[in-house]
């Protein structure tokens, strides 16, 4: 790969990416609220639904979580806790190897269900299902990256990675000479990845946004009925006022 097209693409095309993930989000919270959804068709192969999605989500999460953690953690952070890269690198392979496994099955599941039922199918837009394929894609080059990390175990591949996406958030120059000697799958993959971003606001993924997270630490409360008659405010209605008493008339 020239070196131009290395630079345009991981060193100018990620903050395309970003800049459009975070202002098409907030572009589309704010003028388009009524399409901020997942859009369910959970009433039809409920089941298959079910499997689908618990395995998908909880193998996204875990996905997302050590690609957070591992590409943005400063290098010293490990450094400091006594963990070597070598180590990192094969609890990476381990931990995302059976995280991906579980979402692989899930998102199978998913797609088989979106495009070989054909009322789920019609009922689907494009964009629905050109993002489930795209999250296929991005997975299967996800899993086909571990048997290539089996020869580098000594970490030196990912730490590349870390400093490059370290210093794409830090606006360093010329990190894209960083990635320029890698493995093309990982270059696919990181492509992909930062295209997924690119194309997030105008997809369902948006409602990752809306996440009810606040529920974790929501104070619970419990519903009782009562046959009493509730005031105004909520409380227990008093009893109800007396007419005044009539003073007998004089008699004439």
């Amino acid at each position: 790969m020239s070196e131009t097209i290395n630079q345009l693409l991981f060193g100018w095309y990620p903050y395309l990416c970003l800049l459009v993930f975070l202002i098409g989000s907030l572009v589309r919270f704010d003028r388009e609220q009524y399409t901020w959804r997942s859009g369910s068709s959970q009433l039809l192969r409920r089941k298959q639904l079910t499997w689908g999605s618990n395995l998908f989500h909880v193998g996204i999460l875990i996905i997302f979580a050590g690609h957070f953690v591992g590409l943005l953690t400063p290098i010293a952070v490990f450094d400091f806790l006594g963990i070597s890269h070598g180590f990192k690198q094969m609890m990476a392979i381990v931990v995302g190897g059976i995280a991906g496994i579980a979402c692989l099955i899930g998102i199978s599941l998913l797609v088989h269900r979106r495009l070989f039922d054909a009322r789920i199918r019609n009922t689907s837009s494009f964009g629905d299902i050109a993002i489930l394929l795209l999250l296929y894609a991005q997975l299967l080059l996800g899993l086909a990256t571990i048997p290539i990390s089996l020869g580098h175990l000594d970490g030196k591949e990912m730490l590349k990675f870390m400093t490059w996406a370290q210093g794409i958030m830090t606006l360093q120059p010329g990190v894209a000479s960083l990635v320029a000697d890698v493995n093309p799958i990982f270059k696919l993959h990181l492509f992909l990845g930062m295209t997924i971003f690119l194309v997030f606001p105008f997809t369902r993924l948006v409602h990752v946004w809306s996440a009810p997270i606040w529920y974790l630490g929501r104070r619970g409360y419990q519903v009782v009925r009562t046959r009493q008659q509730v005031g105004p405010y909520g409380g227990p209605q008093g009893p109800e006022p007396r007419s005044p008493a009539r003073r007998p008339l004089p008699a004439e």
